[in-house]
């Protein structure tokens, strides 16, 4: 018997959500730095290039550097947690993220942020897949739906808060501080880590699958530098057609295909792509990369709408933006309420519906859509993210072997990594077209409101189609069990 199971947890249900909430704060308080700093980023991009006299070209790779470290990196985040241990190597990449930024900090060229911002991703990009299957492992049975929409509310929250925080404190006071404040909350995230999170048991792992862990980085870090040379962040993407763009999806399809070829024939591959077999799984992961193009197409649409074609600042703009993140706050602990009693079928389209109705409404904008008339629609895509995004992420996680659910949560987090570039490309690939359309044949102030209407409605149509797929989920079994003496695989040694 091993040593975590000697001291497994004991009686009295010692993992109720009451008791977790210790360890749960460390989770989301560390995931809640790592994402808002993603987002953060793209308002500072004005004041970096006059602060290192740098163009736009080069002071974009502080933001692509950080994406690719983190597509790198997310495919080993499975193996390396089942190998040295969830909790250790989830305190590591906090640690690491949080040298990262102190580095950041400090740069004095736009090189040296780019070289830090690359460190920083690759300590962040192992914390949310490593934080999620940590969650749905210590959540109750019969509670997982609850608990994994708590650790959901980071994921939509700071995604729109990040533009607030940033463009306050880019306002106020310097870029640097968007880099400072990570060091206090990194500090508590590892503190309270330290004293709060279970060990959760080892498992055997195979020796460290070489092929797989060269080309799966490769192959993710690749396909997420192709899609977004074509779009870019705000559009300026250098297009499809472009040496960028082509030798990233070239080189990343070769190497996707060489790495699913390796692990299709391995016996203990690094990420367990067999678990495919599984149509409900399947099924679920498809029907992710859909709500993943809906929701964070439009989380990108939104703000560059309302900076290019309204003329807010990015302050103003973040502030427009809080009642999408409330409301997602609100609905994100209801969808995973909801799940845990219906299932994620229905939870999942009422989120998508809602989604659907707020992009048939922004895409009736004009000229003169009042600011409420904008706010109303805005405050409904954080309801319907709130209800769709997560119940389905635990979904797929149920859909899988247990054992499996730290692999499961590095190949979806890859693969979402890549369909959210695929997204931003293919939107503003979209939106440059319309533009271009309208003013060909209707030039006028209204061009660019009918160009982002039309790139809405398309939207509103994915997460039809989206809600269509979602007849298709089926309850998984381990959904189905609510037996009160299985308990996850932990040990309660807190501290050790």
């Amino acid at each position: 018997m091993s040593s975590a199971s000697k001291h497994a947890a004991p009686t009295g249900d010692p993992m109720s959500i009451k008791n977790i909430l210790a360890p749960l704060v460390a989770i989301i308080v560390g995931m809640f730095m790592v994402i808002l700093d993603g987002t953060a980023m793209n308002v500072a991009m004005p004041g970096l290039m006059e602060d290192f006299s740098s163009s736009m070209t080069l002071v974009q790779w502080t933001i692509t550097g950080y994406a690719l470290a983190q597509a790198a990196v997310i495919p080993l985040a499975g193996w390396m947690s089942d190998r040295f241990g969830a909790k250790q190597i989830f305190l590591f990449s906090i640690i690491m993220f949080t040298i990262g930024s102190g580095l950041c900090a400090l740069a004095s060229t736009a090189e040296q942020l780019i070289v830090f911002r690359v460190i920083q991703g690759l300590g962040g990009g192992m914390v949310a897949p490593i934080a999620m299957a940590f969650t749905f492992r210590l959540s109750p049975p019969g509670k997982q739906g609850a608990v994994m929409g708590m650790i959901g509310i980071p994921m939509l929250l700071a995604p729109a808060l990040g533009p607030v925080v940033a463009g306050w404190l880019i306002e106020y006071v310097t870029w640097h501080w968007i880099f400072i404040i990570n060091l206090p909350i990194g500090v508590i995230a590892v503190i309270v880590g330290l004293r709060t999170l279970p060990n959760i048991e080892r498992k055997r792992v195979p020796a460290l699958d070489f092929l797989g862990m060269l080309f799966a980085p490769l192959a993710f870090a690749m396909l997420a530098f192709g899609v977004s040379s074509a779009g870019g962040e705000g559009g300026a993407g250098s297009g499809w057609t472009s040496t960028e763009t082509l030798t990233g999806l070239i080189v990343g399809g070769i190497a996707l295909i060489i790495f699913i070829f390796v692990e299709l024939n391995r016996k203990e591959p690094l990420l367990e792509l067999r678990i495919f077999k599984s149509s409900n799984f399947t099924r679920g992961v498809v029907l992710q990369w859909i709500v993943q193009i809906a929701l964070f197409g439009t989380l990108f649409l939104i703000p560059v709408f309302l900076q290019i074609a309204k003329g807010y600042s990015p302050f103003t703009t973040g502030l427009i933006l809080l009642p999408q993140a409330l409301s997602a706050g609100i609905f994100m602990p209801i969808g995973g309420k909801l799940l845990d009693r219906f299932g994620a079928r229905p939870t999942v389209i009422a989120g998508l519906s809602i989604v659907t109705i707020a992009g048939f409404l922004l895409s009736q904008i004009s000229s003169d859509t009042s600011l409420m008339t904008l706010m109303i629609p805005i405050a409904m895509l954080g309801a319907g993210m709130g209800l769709s995004m997560m119940p389905l992420n635990t979904h797929i996680m149920q859909a899988a072997p247990r054992e499996l659910v730290s692999r499961v949560t590095s190949l979806t987090a890859a693969a979402q990594q890549v369909m959210t570039s695929f997204a931003i490309a293919g939107l503003s690939t979209i939106l440059a077209s319309r533009i271009d359309h309208y003013g060909a044949t209707s030039p006028g102030p209204n061009v660019v409101y009918s160009a982002y209407g039309d790139t809405f409605f398309i939207l509103a149509s994915i997460s039809i189609f989206g809600a269509i797929v979602a007849l298709l989920l089926r309850r998984p079994k381990q959904e189905l069990s609510t037996n009160p003496d299985e308990k996850p695989e932990v040990s309660m040694m807190m501290g050790h």
